[in-house]
């Protein structure tokens, strides 16, 4: 079945090969130059949201050039099937799952990346990088949930672990506080309209969108999903805040937000190496975007959000270009977990999908445990240093920490990152083996070696019926041979207990691992 998703870019990599040719050629004039790296995260993106992993009803372009002159992915993980244990997995290089505080955070938590903990962007700071980290960030802010100072310096923060800069939203878009935080500071703070935040009681005076649709003027939520709270922007979200005046966003200018905030930096840090996290809000709820980009892609505001966040991509290559520093620049390019379709908001989603399918051939999406919900698009873009082409080789976001440290020579410190390994070789395309296993993580675990996937008994719903997800849970053991059945269709169990029992072995060992050992 991997052979049939090698044909995904292969026309867009022959016709702009050329290109690649002249750029390798300023780019061995740089080799002695440390390279810059941008990760390029987006947020609920599906493996078959974009062009070159084979979606034909959506124009991804500067997306599928990126791949066309990188190395594309066919099978590569996040670790979680959600956002914040995902982030933190990817930040820190050990597994979300080890702990039983990193579920979706609310807008109100506390850091989930504690400042003693060592993160990627520390490797990139003892390494002589800036650092910088922009858009999404859904990993807490503070001490401890509901004590941040939201009209002073709130703190610990990014800062405390690893960015020279920030330029934030607390969790997502629909959940409060609807304001960037810049520096640990509420960016164009407003004295006059001081902020309060609460996940607990409402704020007298202040309007619900469960109480008040008239006031819904953009999105309104879809039923019992519970985006019917305080109301900012025409939206209703997540949680209960009063105040921000001129500090709160429009959602239709996020995008634009993060554009100008990663091409800033870019222009900042020209004359330096530098590593910059891009988190983009899109394709996460509540989906609004710019009126340049509405109703343009013929799928209602999730396929016009997809639009907008390859805009966001070529607006960051820009940046790098104008710069020339395009050639010694290193971007990996994914997604934080799986697509959903209807996630809070009736943004016509569902009734606009037509014949895309965002999971492209897997099963399940966004918290599910399932193939959809943690395979993930994957592109590492390096001109001159990696070549062009697609690679099957087994990769995990896990990996990120050890193998970023190995390109800039750093190492973890004793007891941190214990589960990132260097996979520098297969991002760079030398290794096309990669990973001898993958674990993923949703509400149960499983372990894939590539060819078979075993996913641990669960006594949790198997659907979620607001999402329409299939959410993989049984309380039976299933097997999967994913070569031929990437759609996890067939559940092989009884009939491989060898393979049962050696991927339950290893699945194990994992488990009981202590953490930071």
């Amino acid at each position: 079945m991997k052979a049939e998703w090698l044909l995904g870019c292969s026309l867009g990599g022959s016709l702009l090969m050329a290109g690649c040719a002249q750029s390798d050629k300023k780019a061995d004039a740089e080799t002695g130059k440390r390279p810059n790296v941008i990760f390029i995260v987006a947020d609920d993106l599906g493996y078959g949201d974009i062009g070159c992993y084979g979606a034909r009803t959506v124009s991804t372009p500067n997306v599928d050039s990126l791949a066309a002159r990188g190395l594309r992915f066919t099978d590569a993980h996040s670790v979680a099937a959600t956002s914040t244990p995902s982030r933190y997995s990817l930040f820190t290089g050990m597994y979300s799952w080890r702990r039983d505080d990193t579920g979706i955070a609310a807008g109100d938590a506390g850091m989930v990346i504690r400042p003693e903990q060592e993160t990627m962007a520390d490797l990139f700071k003892a390494a002589g990088y800036a650092t910088g980290a922009i858009g999404k960030w859904h990993l807490g802010l503070g001490d401890k949930t509901g004590t941040q100072d939201w009209n002073g310096t709130i703190a610990p923060g990014p800062k405390d672990i690893g960015f020279d800069y920030s330029y934030l939203m607390a969790a997502t878009g629909d959940r409060v506080p609807c304001v960037w935080i810049e520096n640990q500071r509420v960016a164009n703070y407003d004295p006059s309209a001081p902020i309060s935040v609460s996940y607990k009681e409402p704020f007298a005076g202040e309007p619900l969108g469960k109480d008040h649709p008239e006031l819904l003027t953009k999105l309104k939520p879809s039923p019992n999903h519970g985006h019917d709270q305080a109301i900012v922007n025409g939206i209703s979200r997540i949680g209960y805040m009063k105040g921000g005046g001129k500090a709160l966003w429009k959602d239709e200018d996020i995008a634009d937000t993060i554009a100008a905030k990663a091409a800033r930096f870019i222009e900042s840090h020209r004359d330096t190496a530098f590593f910059l996290y891009v988190g983009t809000n899109d394709i996460h709820v509540p989906r609004y975007p710019h009126a340049r980009f509405a109703g343009k892609s013929g799928m209602g505001y999730r396929g016009d959000a997809i639009l907008q966040f390859d805009w966001t991509v070529g607006e960051i290559v820009k940046a790098l270009k104008r710069q020339g520093i395009a050639d010694n620049t290193l971007i990996i390019l994914t997604s934080d977990n799986g697509p959903v379709v209807d996630d809070g908001y009736q943004d016509q989603a569902v009734e606009l999908l037509g014949e895309h399918r965002p999971w492209g051939d897997l099963r399940g999406g966004k918290y599910s445990i399932f193939e959809a919900g943690t395979r993930v698009p994957f592109i590492v873009c390096w001109p001159g240093r990696v070549a062009p082409g697609v690679s099957d080789a087994l990769v995990s976001h896990i990996d990120l920490f050890a193998s970023m440290g190995k390109l800039v020579g750093q190492q973890p410190s004793d007891g941190m990152a214990t589960d990132s390994r260097d996979q520098l070789p297969a991002l760079l395309g030398e290794d096309r083996k990669g990973r001898d296993y993958v674990i993923e993580a949703a509400q149960t675990l499983s372990v894939s070696d590539g060819e078979w996937k075993y996913i641990a008994p669960s006594n949790h719903r198997p659907y979620n019926a607001l999402t329409r997800t299939e959410l993989g849970n049984s309380p039976e053991e299933q097997l999967y041979h994913l070569n031929g059945d990437i759609g996890e269709r067939r559940n092989v169990a009884a009939e491989r207990p060898d393979i049962v029992k050696s991927m339950r072995a290893t699945l194990e060992r994992e488990k009981e691992k202590t953490p930071g050992k």
